[in-house]
């Protein structure tokens, strides 16, 4: 005799947590995701049918085939993924499980899903994010975006996180994760530097300094009419 799983019915979706990348269309004028796994190839909006990866002709999920969407139960264990170098810049999907599912002890594997709120990391240089920019990589058609502050974009092709959402639709919740900040009892930056911190900071800030004088002598050969002065 053949054992079948108990079926739920809950009362409200059952809720989960996955990351994955966000993507904006070639065209500029759709917004979604792909997923870091399996289905890292088909960009999802923030309303999807699952369907199978391989081309199979069954419906997602099928217990013979690993298809579906997947999201763990436990925020932190999704959390825990973006601490892998290939994830550093994807997004937390906070999601509704709808459709059919199947429940494993960490998640869900399911047929159709809501992403009702991403959740962005801060920008590579530690400041929180507030435009999500092009990340140098894509799938055709779409361009994956990395979270950004507004002093890292130039000039990359970049959405905020407000106009991310807007065209993501769907209700769609775009937030920024603060900074972090320093752990407790963590000192920081040393009160007392040596002399080969001072040497180093000394370099930065020259180079800075450079930098300024640079564009500040580029200005200063253009004319009150932006063109170039004449002697």
């Amino acid at each position: 005799m053949r054992l079948r799983l108990p079926e739920e019915r809950p009362a409200e979706p059952p809720t989960g947590y996955k990351i994955a990348h966000p993507v904006l269309s070639q065209d500029g004028t759709r917004a979604g995701f792909i997923g870091v796994s399996l289905g890292g190839a088909l960009p999802y909006g923030v309303l999807a049918d699952a369907s199978c990866v391989y081309g199979l002709r069954h419906r997602a999920p099928s217990r013979r085939c690993d298809c579906g969407f997947h999201c763990v139960h436990d925020r932190a264990a999704a959390e825990a993924l973006l601490c892998t170098a290939e994830h550093r810049t994807a997004v937390l999907l906070d999601v509704l499980v709808l459709g059919r599912y199947l429940r494993f002890e960490l998640g869900f594997r399911y047929a159709r899903q809501r992403v009702r709120t991403a959740t962005v990391s801060p920008c590579a240089c530690g400041t929180v994010a507030s435009a999500l920019a092009d990340a140098g990589w894509g799938r055709p058609g779409w361009r994956a975006l990395a979270p950004s502050c507004a002093a890292c974009l130039r000039g990359r092709t970049a959405l905020s996180l407000a106009g991310f959402a807007r065209l993501a639709g769907d209700g769609l919740r775009v937030v920024a994760q603060p900074a972090a900040a320093l752990a407790p009892g963590d000192p920081g930056l040393p009160e007392e530097l040596g002399v080969p911190e001072l040497a180093a900071e000394a370099a930065l800030l020259q180079a800075r300094l450079d930098w300024f004088q640079s564009q500040l002598a580029r200005l200063g050969q253009r004319g009150p009419d932006d063109g170039p002065q004449v002697g």
